[in-house]
């Protein structure tokens, strides 16, 4: 049932005063919470800010095709050079402190002794670089992930 169509006293836990204003839903039925909105941790313990909490970009790409196979916030990924390429994000970022995760797929025919990390250039508020390297070498994965939290600008 949308929070329009709620009747009489309204639902238990939220007040109905005239500057309770931690949500709000528009015409369409959109819900729109405040940044400072919270959620209880599962054991209860401890609260969490849920616009902090959330990943606010994730991109699955195939730097062999090269191809975006899933993402989210990515408005286009830029193939510079062997196992090197860029993130630009559809929104973009407050600042350039944010966290990144990402892994790559090993190639299958360098199995044997093979040393291999990621590494992330300079960040900027409008582009993610990332570096795919194989034995020394800067390599194009078949399946490269990232997740970026973060601020969004």
């Amino acid at each position: 049932m949308a929070l329009t169509k709620v009747k009489g006293s309204g639902v238990e836990g939220i007040t109905n005063l005239s500057n309770a204003t931690f949500l709000s839903v528009n015409a369409s039925e959109v819900v729109t919470l405040l940044t400072s909105a919270v959620i209880n941790s599962e054991g209860g313990a401890v609260t969490s800010n849920i616009a902090q909490s959330l990943t606010k970009q994730w991109l699955r790409f195939n730097q062999d095709t090269p191809a975006i196979n899933d993402s989210f916030n990515v408005a286009s990924v830029t193939d510079s050079s062997a196992g090197a390429y860029g993130v630009v994000p559809t929104n973009n970022w407050s600042a350039t402190s944010n966290i990144t995760a990402s892994c790559s797929a090993q190639a299958e025919a360098t199995n044997a002794n093979c040393t291999q990390y990621m590494s992330v250039g300079t960040l900027t508020t409008s582009n993610l670089p990332r570096n795919d390297v194989e034995n020394n070498t800067g390599r194009d994965a078949a399946t490269s992930c990232t997740i970026v939290c973060g601020e969004l600008a």
